[in-house]
């Protein structure tokens, strides 16, 4: 009596992972990864943004400027706007880590108007505009640079 031969092996499981080889995503991990960490930094940016609006609005002799610039606003006015930023930017960061198309626009707008608001706050906080400046830049490259993983 002979046995039955064993089945063949069952082909492997298509990778599901963003960017993954069998996902049809981007194919550059760096995009792909470059998301999560962007949607993290947005989420900590936000919480700092939203921190340093209340320190702004509560109190506007925290922060001095230094010298005299062609844009100088009263600072809790700044306060407002960067509170206003770091609650759009939590919302937009922790959106990007479902994927949803709406975070990654909503995300690039507010990134955006952050990096205006980083400009404009140079004179106040020279290095920590400079950081987020830099930061947003890479959150945009990412958000940009993403490629959906799921069917159309």
């Amino acid at each position: 009596m002979t046995s039955a031969a064993p089945p063949p092996p069952a082909p492997p499981a298509p990778d599901r992972t963003p960017g993954g080889s069998g996902s049809g995503g981007t194919g550059d991990p760096w995009a792909t990864r470059g998301l999560a960490l962007g949607g993290t930094l947005m989420v900590v940016y936000g919480v700092f943004a939203v921190l340093q609006g209340i320190t702004a609005i509560a109190d506007d002799e925290v922060y001095t400027s230094f010298g005299e610039y062609v844009f100088e606003f009263d600072l809790t006015a700044w306060g407002w706007i960067h509170l206003i930023v770091g609650v759009l930017a939590v919302a937009a960061g922790l959106g990007l880590f479902t994927g949803a198309a709406w975070a990654r626009v909503v995300g690039a707008v507010v990134v955006g108007l952050a990096l205006i608001a980083n400009f404009m706050w140079l004179p106040y906080q020279p290095f920590w505009s400079i950081i987020m400046i830099v930061t947003g830049l890479f959150v945009l490259w990412s958000v940009f640079n993403y490629r959906s993983t799921r069917a159309a």
